[in-house]
């Protein structure tokens, strides 16, 4: 019987571990460089350090991984060669997209150009086939030249093929028939059918959807199945093994080869789920979550405690239709690099040093400054303290960096021109906090600032005071929070079915049916994941919409609800929700249902967050030091204390420093960090 859980984060420039002893309750973490080459190579180093300390790898009965592979192929363009398999009459769907080009900046960007396809017009083939809106065939599937078509495609070199057919989540027969015959003649070809990926109403998301699911579905199945082999080699052989998902839950390893898609928020997603359940455990309603690691800063809102969900979402402008926690990211990190550009102005991103060189001050042939550079030589950081005194950092190598490529070129002194790329950064993640904050109609004054990732706790007691947030809380093991979002995450999957009705004549038979099916599919599949009757916890929503209204939102639709109100509380229930989110209803206008969408999860049981009492350690015991720290210009004698040392319920007043093993919080002058019971640091605003 095991006894340990472990999650792994792979982020740009570090991995994350963390170690659950489910008996004690107990949590170990490490962090390890990452191998973005090959990011398992890390991860059985983490493990290997793991087990080092004690650990039996037999006794391992758990393992999540929050993984960027999916993400990074969509990113970089190294996914498969995928071919496409379109309606007859409809090859120009996928190049015609929205007919519109993004909002923000890319309005006034006179040089705007959409990304490439994933899949040119010379890889989609077209099928003799047609199903009306009622799903009715209207023309039967001409076998015979798909067979031929398919064939066309296999001469180029194909290893993945995506199939969207129109109204094909009204009748499945064709592209199941058409799967089928690909399957026999290019055995060893992926297939991804628009109605097992997406199975909604609107042809082009539906499609481009299911090409990012066989553009990157080959590349995460050999990793996941490389991964697996290593891990098994390496004698951790639990059956429980999942991937996080955009959800926010999780997916065994088989599902997420298969649904690829659900992966490209997989990530930064555990961190949102990690500040939910300090929302639950510590009381805080509303958190904005501000995940900065080595390569990009992650940020993302949750109001009464319950993250922002989207259903719909943009990947460097491919545009995917899965549901995902709704976070906005941003090319800022401590691998940032700065640089002069040719007018003689000050930039700072979005290219990243990434692991590999990495910071200059990382002297492994890097030369170029850096975000974490400058934090190093204005003092924020230890030399020497790094990673536990792992790591050592080379402040000359960052001072030297910083001379030669920004400050000379600028003519003006070194810490002035560090100051400078810090206040860059902190501007453009500040933008990103308001982007999906202010920018909705909340009021930061609500909010609490939650710190996390290698780099968050530095720039975030500046961060909140620019904005007014009402304080910053950092966890106790705020560099691998993400990872600990992967304990304490539930496995999700994900249903919907379009079919398109008026409310009018929508009968709580109907709607039971519906969801019916699908809570059918949802119950086999978790419990083909091993989880119990018990342990399955369902939840119904159907998108909604005014007749004519080119959008539709979610309103709830609980079995108890809906049978009590039936189907004239369920048109009050959108009346209001449509209120709340935009100001306004329309009580007389006629209502369209589009979607069914379920959620089902399977429970993971996870150990409370202990709290703790008071040891009467004095706060004297935690000092570390001084050293000369920069702010707004001034060089200040700041007090450093060691953050596992300082105990429950002491008070710190800025400019502190406190340096533990997998991160430094920086507190301004003007704040005070607080040691809450669950050793949380609460850094709030002096009064005036």
């Amino acid at each position: 019987m095991g006894k340990y859980r472990i999650t792994v984060d792979t982020g740009g420039t570090f991995s994350d571990f963390v170690c659950l002893d489910e008996a004690t309750g107990a949590i170990a973490i490490t962090k390890v460089p990452s191998t973005p080459d090959d990011p398992s190579l890390a991860i059985l180093q983490g493990i290997e350090t793991l087990v080092a300390e004690g650990r039996s790898p037999a006794d391992v009965s758990f393992f999540c991984h929050g993984t960027t592979v999916g993400t990074n192929a969509l990113l970089e363009g190294k996914g498969a060669r995928t071919g496409l398999l379109v309606t007859a009459g409809f090859r120009g769907i996928y190049e015609v997209g929205e007919q519109a080009r993004p909002y923000g900046a890319a309005i006034f960007d006179v040089t705007y150009d959409r990304p490439a396809l994933l899949v040119p017009r010379s890889r989609t083939g077209e099928v003799r086939e047609r199903v009306d809106f009622r799903g009715e065939v209207l023309e039967p599937l001409d076998e015979a030249a798909l067979r031929a078509t398919v064939r066309e495609l296999a001469a180029q070199g194909v290893e993945s093929i995506a199939v969207c057919l129109l109204f094909s989540f009204l009748h499945r027969e064709h592209e199941e028939r058409v799967g089928a015959i690909i399957a026999e003649e290019l055995p060893d070809c992926n297939i991804s059918l628009s109605s097992e990926v997406l199975p909604q109403i609107r042809e082009y998301y539906r499609l481009s959807t299911t090409v990012i699911n066989a553009y990157l579905q080959p590349m995460l199945a050999r990793y996941i199945a490389k991964l697996d082999g290593r891990l098994n080699a390496a004698g951790i052989a639990t059956a429980q093994k999942y991937i996080m998902q955009s959800n926010g839950g999780m997916a065994p390893f088989a599902a997420a080869a298969k649904r690829a898609v659900t992966t490209v928020l997989s990530g930064p997603a555990g961190g949102v789920a990690a500040g939910a359940a300090l929302c639950r455990s510590t009381g805080i309603a509303n958190l904005i979550t501000f995940d900065m690691g080595g390569t990009s800063c992650d940020v993302a809102l949750i109001r009464s405690g319950k993250p922002a969900l989207a259903s719909r979402g943009k990947i460097e402008g491919r545009d995917l239709a899965v549901p995902m926690m709704d976070i906005n990211t941003v090319s800022a990190g401590g691998g940032t690099i700065a640089r002069v550009d040719r007018l003689g102005a000050l930039e700072v991103g979005p290219q990243s040093a990434g692991a590999a060189p990495g910071p200059a001050c990382y002297g492994r042939g890097g030369d170029m400054p850096t975000v974490t550079d400058c934090n190093l030589v204005l003092g924020y950081l230890s030399a020497d303290n790094f990673l536990g005194g792992r790591m050592r950092l080379d402040a000359e190598r960052a001072r030297a960096a910083i001379e030669r490529n920004i400050a000379r070129p600028l003519a003006m002194p070194v810490e002035p021109a560090a100051e400078g790329v810090i206040r860059i950064i902190d501007v453009k993640m500040e933008e990103a906090i308001k982007a999906i904050s202010t920018m909705r109609g909340h009021d930061l004054r609500d909010f609490i600032l939650l710190a996390f990732g290698g780099a968050g706790p530095l720039h975030a007691g500046r961060i909140a005071r620019d904005l007014g947030l009402a304080g910053v809380i950092v966890p106790p093991h705020p560099g691998v929070l993400s990872a600990i979002g992967l304990l304490i995450s539930d496995v999700k999957h994900d249903y919907i079915q379009s079919k398109v009705t008026p409310v009018a004549e929508l009968t709580v038979e109907a709607v039971e049916a519906m969801f019916g099916a699908l809570e059918g599919e949802a119950r086999a599949e978790l419990q083909g994941d091993g989880f119990a009757a018990s342990a399955i916890r369902l939840e119904r929503a159907l998108d909604m919409r005014y007749a004519g209204q080119g959008y539709e939102i979610a309103v709830a639709c609980s079995a108890d609800a809906l049978r009590e109100d039936g189907i004239a509380g369920l048109r009050k229930k959108f009346d209001d929700q449509h209120r709340a989110m935009f100001g306004h209803m329309a009580p007389d206008e006629p209502v369209e249902v589009l979607s069914y969408r379920l959620r089902g999860s399977g429970i993971v049981a996870v150990p409370p967050m202990p709290q703790f009492k008071p040891g009467g350690t004095p706060l004297a015991a935690a000092l570390r030091g001084r050293r000369q720290a920069r702010f707004d210009g001034v060089s200040i004698a700041c007090p450093v204390y060691q953050r596992e040392r300082v105990d429950v319920g002491m008070a710190i007043a800025g400019p502190a420093i406190l340096d533990q093993f997998d991160c430094t919080t920086v507190v301004c002058p003007g704040q005070t960090a607080r040691v809450d019971a669950w050793k949380n640091l609460m850094i709030t605003e002096d009064a005036p």
